[in-house]
């Protein structure tokens, strides 16, 4: 399970998507969110399908490394998709007994729901999928530049999202290595009740932590030994250029979206 999650992975491909500028990347992803969760109508669910599909195929990204990002969460989606199916009432009723419930509005939210949940961890996947870390924490940082005049420290809040970012597969890994061994020195893990798997998870979490403590101080010390201080006064190898493509991009995400808005407003009205 722990293998399936791909948050925070970099793919370096040579695609379309690749290409783009990071700033147009981040806000066509906003732009996506926006998209999936404007309105209660399937039209929102259409959109959000049809976008994806294209930056998959743009991208170059097999699909299966999305799908290999809803498998850690499935037991989000069961519970949450249980209970909007019997907690909901309205239309038809199917079934009941006592409090609970079948109806033909718990079904649809229920496959609304879970659809929604879906397509947002599919899609938003894609922005580090083709995104290096460099290039997203420059992106951030000059989409979020205007709060300079706040006084607000904008270099270290994306080179701290950033970093948050790069070091999930990291500890991902470092963590299946932590059960490995505890397994091979006949660690029980997966029988008992929720109390004994709990007691299980001492023996991970503390290495684990020591882990990401050394990490952090090792990565503070070379960033310190290269004269690290700030952004400013600092350059960059790659500057971010927009081109045709971008604002490509950024056109037909907003023709998805204005369909999503007008779908939303007429359907309202019948």
């Amino acid at each position: 399970m722990l293998k399936d999650i791909t948050l925070g992975q970099y793919f370096p491909l040579d695609s379309v998507v690749h290409r783009m500028d990071a700033r147009f990347k981040i806000i066509i992803t906003m732009l996506y969110l926006v998209m999936l969760f404007w309105g209660q109508h399937v039209i929102s669910l259409i959109a959000g399908f049809v976008f994806l599909i294209l930056a998959l195929i743009c991208s170059k990204i097999p699909p299966k490394m999305p799908v290999r990002s809803i498998k850690p969460i499935l037991p989000v989606l069961i519970f949450t998709g249980t209970l909007n199916f019997f907690a909901m009432k309205g239309g038809t009723i199917y079934w009941q007994w006592k409090f609970l419930s079948v109806s033909s509005q718990g079904i649809q939210t229920s496959a609304f729901m879970i659809v929604r949940i879906c397509l947002l961890i599919m899609g938003t996947s894609l922005l580090t999928y083709t995104t290096s870390p460099i290039a997203l924490t420059d992106a951030i940082e000059s989409l979020l530049s205007p709060l300079k005049k706040l006084n607000m420290p904008v270099h270290a809040l994306a080179m701290m999202m950033t970093i948050a970012l790069r070091f999930i597969p990291t500890l991902i890994e470092e963590t299946d290595k932590i059960m490995s061994a505890q397994k091979a020195r006949g660690a029980d893990m997966e029988s008992g009740g929720l109390i004994q798997r709990v007691h299980a998870l001492v023996p991970i979490l503390i290495p684990l932590m020591v882990s990401a403590f050394r990490r952090a101080e090792e990565l503070a010390l070379a960033m310190e030994c290269r004269c690290y201080h700030g952004g400013e006064g600092r350059t960059r190898l790659r500057e971010l250029k927009s081109g045709m493509r971008d604002y490509i991009a950024l056109g037909i995400t907003l023709l998805l979206l204005a369909a999503v808005i007008v779908g939303n407003i007429l359907l309202s009205r019948t």
